[in-house]
């Protein structure tokens, strides 16, 4: 990635999410002056995609959705196995990373790209949904948790990697963040329409039995020394 190009996605970063329109329209004009660097300028901020995606034990003849799917990269991660999967499907809500998936995905003929808003698409009988660093940009993240609950198959799994902060009193054996990190990361993301708290993993480990648990902390290129929460959280529905 070029230094201009690195520059140009960290300028409309700190510029941030736009404040007026519908949230497909806000998206949509933050990513596509970026879309094409996308994935080079977050590959060293995402940290365990492919952790979360091996966690998720994907074989062959499972059906297989990502919420949030963005560009696709993901993908990338299991391109071994996407060959023998029944079915992939990437859901997505901004056109201009759509964009950006179309040409990934069309080498694989069981892939589809979807443009649908994550809490709306419907599907069922799917063997592992799964989101990746998006839960916490979709404002009615509840709603994209219980749709993605209602698509899997009883024997299937959920599997989500993003940002947060703990709560003040998260559930036993579960990470404490001190007030700064909970106060500080918050802030510094919301600029970019990412929400974080510690509600989602609270929500996650309500709803969900625990297969996999992952709590840990992820370096930022551009802030030396300083470390972001993330986690990964692999779980399996209560029937």
């Amino acid at each position: 990635m070029s230094r201009v190009a690195e520059f140009t996605t960290l300028w409309r970063m700190l510029r941030g999410l736009p404040d007026a329109g519908s949230h497909a329209a806000r998206l949509e004009a933050f990513y596509r002056p970026q879309a094409e660097h996308y994935d080079a300028f977050r590959e060293r901020l995402l940290a365990g995609r492919p952790r979360m995606l091996r966690a998720l034990a994907l074989r062959a003849g499972q059906r297989v959705v990502e919420l949030g799917a963005g560009t696709g990269r993901n993908a990338e991660y299991i391109a071994d196995v996407v060959p023998g999967l029944q079915s992939l499907t990437l859901v997505d809500l901004c056109p201009a990373l759509l964009e950006q998936a179309r040409r990934r995905a069309a080498r694989w003929p069981n892939c589809r790209v979807v443009e649908a808003d994550a809490a709306g698409y419907r599907d069922r009988n799917i063997d592992r949904v799964y989101l990746s660093y998006a839960l916490t940009m979709m404002p009615d993240w509840r709603g994209v948790l219980d749709n993605a609950l209602a698509m899997l198959a009883p024997d299937g799994l959920l599997g989500v990697v993003d940002f947060y902060v703990s709560e003040a009193r998260p559930p036993r054996g579960y990470v404490t963040h001190g007030v700064w990190t909970r106060r500080f990361w918050p802030w510094w993301f919301a600029h970019d329409g990412v929400h974080l708290h510690g509600q989602v993993l609270r929500r996650l480990h309500e709803r969900l039995d625990l297969e996999f648990l992952h709590e840990g902390r992820a370096p930022l290129p551009w802030l030396p020394g300083l470390t972001v929460p993330y986690f990964i959280f692999i779980g399996r529905p209560r029937r």
